[in-house]
């Protein structure tokens, strides 16, 4: 009898141990532990690519959101995107920019667009090497304030233009002889966009030429604004009310402007 009482009484012992979370009687399942034993790691992503410097003449710019995008051509005749803090730079200057983030498909929110890849660089690296007049007066551009520092450099290439047609189509070099007369009044003109830049202001801003005028007067390149972005080499017509003598402040000052353009793309 006492050997009876002593098994109940270690039995009675052992129930609120293991209710209590101190163990458990039960065997472990056998299906459970043979599922953690094969179960896979989750894939992680990737992380992006990283590239090495990129060196190429600046065929477009667009500044938005406190960085400027560049569309490089590269020695092999390829082109990329490069992306950096905010910077001047002009059309057809070669430039070095140090390597950086590769990043596909990546999603502009600013810009409302999506580049296939774009390389997010910290900026550009000097080139003490750089030689020729061109580089220096590239380098004189870049550093110049409002509309001076916007000024389009030379393209390697001839631009020619058909002028447009109708009764208030001119070509760039007559809108600039002819701006006094033409002040406030419709205009359409013919031209080949030289260079972008985008949210500056609150506007887009479109450099065309027409092959007319001259460089050195400064009478062949025309600046318009609008909300449509066209791309670096688009042949286009624009039209508009032209405006005169108009001051935006900062050095950005220009003796003809249309703004508010529409522009269509051939």
């Amino acid at each position: 009898m006492k050997r009876i009482a002593s098994m109940i009484a270690l039995s009675l012992t052992l129930v609120p141990l293991a209710a209590f979370g101190f163990g458990s009687m039960a065997p472990p399942v056998q299906g459970a532990m043979s599922s953690a034993a094969h179960a896979q790691p989750v894939a992680q992503p990737a992380p992006p690519a990283m590239s090495g410097n990129i060196t190429g003449h600046v065929v477009q710019t667009i500044d938005s959101g406190g960085y400027t995008y560049v569309l490089l051509k590269k020695e092999d005749g390829s082109k990329i995107w490069v992306a950096a803090p905010e910077l001047k730079t002009v059309v057809g200057e070669q430039v070095t920019f140090g390597g950086g983030m590769e990043m596909v498909n990546f999603q502009s929110s600013t810009l409302k667009r999506t580049f296939d890849k774009v390389i997010f660089s910290n900026g550009l690296i000097k080139d003490d090497t750089a030689k020729g007049k061109k580089g220096k007066e590239a380098a004189k551009e870049s550093q110049s304030p409002g509309s001076q520092g916007a000024a389009v450099a030379v393209a390697d290439e001839k631009i020619k233009v058909k002028k447009a047609t109708g009764a208030n189509a001119y070509t760039v070099a007559e809108i600039f002889k002819k701006k006094d007369k033409l002040k406030n009044k419709p205009v359409v003109v013919n031209g080949k966009v030289v260079k972008v830049s985008s949210g500056i202001m609150k506007r887009n801003w479109i450099h065309i030429q027409d092959g007319s005028g001259n460089h050195a007067t400064g009478n062949n390149d025309l600046v318009i604004t609008s909300d449509a972005i066209p791309l670096v080499g688009d042949m286009v017509t624009v039209s508009g009310k032209l405006e005169t003598d108009k001051d935006f402040g900062s050095g950005y000052f220009y003796k003809v402007i249309i703004e508010k353009a529409k522009i269509t793309t051939k």
